[in-house]
């Protein structure tokens, strides 16, 4: 597919891997639209990343998302590239017996957004010639750790939407992608060491990579080898995945 020439919607893309990535689309001679819910930081990101489109949006307000969807069919007619990046992850531990509210703030960001803004806006990509949907979801959609337990089930659930979607849309012009990256280095990985991780901007650069190449499961860096070792044991994996330094 190709990385040029594309009307393309971040959601969450105001920093960390969502800022990334509409900084090299940019620079690709893209027409990139970012959103976010913190107004300054989405001004701040707009300033650095110079031409793109910055919409102040939550991904859990249906009214948002129709809001948008309207916006986005009357002035981007020709969006075909949505990528749902906006993700949620709280720190917790299931023992203390206070995992439902938890559960429900991450799935709903995580999973049931993604499946809203995407009806919306695929009949919009299915009238392009070349289209495609990228959902960015993590290595706990394979292995869960413990510390992120009802994030990882959001990221699993994600994961076989995504690989559904993938099949239902055979035969179209849209193309699936599945982002799944390991730890990266942003502000939302803070709390778990995400200093320890990779740079968002390589995390990005495999995305460009692997549209270009059709390569819809994106396994950035260790994601692959949890992935393989998970096929191979999926005891160890675990094991690995949940081990406290």
């Amino acid at each position: 597919m190709k990385t040029t020439g594309n009307t393309i919607l971040i959601t969450g893309g105001s920093a960390g891997i969502g800022f990334e990535i509409a900084r090299q689309f940019v620079q690709q001679g893209n027409k990139v639209i970012i959103t976010g819910r913190d107004a300054a930081r989405l001004e701040k990101a707009k300033a650095e990343l110079g031409n793109v489109t910055a919409i102040q949006f939550d991904v859990t307000s249906a009214a948002d998302v129709d809001a948008l969807t309207e916006r986005i069919k009357a002035e981007f007619p020709e969006l075909n590239i949505l990528i749902n990046n906006a993700g949620r992850a709280l720190i917790h531990n299931l023992a203390e017996s206070r995992s439902y509210d938890i559960a429900v703030d991450e799935m709903t960001t995580n999973y049931f957004s993604v499946l809203r803004l995407t009806d919306k806006l695929l009949p919009l990509l299915k009238e392009q010639n070349e289209a495609a949907v990228l959902n960015v979801s993590s290595v706990v959609a394979y292995v869960p750790t413990q510390h992120l337990p009802t994030y990882a089930a959001s990221k699993a659930a994600l994961h076989s939407y995504t690989t559904s979607l993938r099949l239902a849309l055979t035969g179209t012009s849209v193309k699936v992608f599945e982002l799944m990256p390991p730890l990266v280095n942003t502000e939302l990985s803070k709390e778990i060491g995400g200093e320890n991780g990779i740079a968002p901007s390589v995390v990005a650069e495999d995305v460009l990579d692997a549209i270009a190449g059709n390569r819809y499961e994106i396994r950035t860096g260790q994601t692959e080898d949890v992935y393989q070792l998970s096929l191979a044991n999926p005891a160890e994996a675990l094991k690995v995945m949940n081990t406290v330094a």
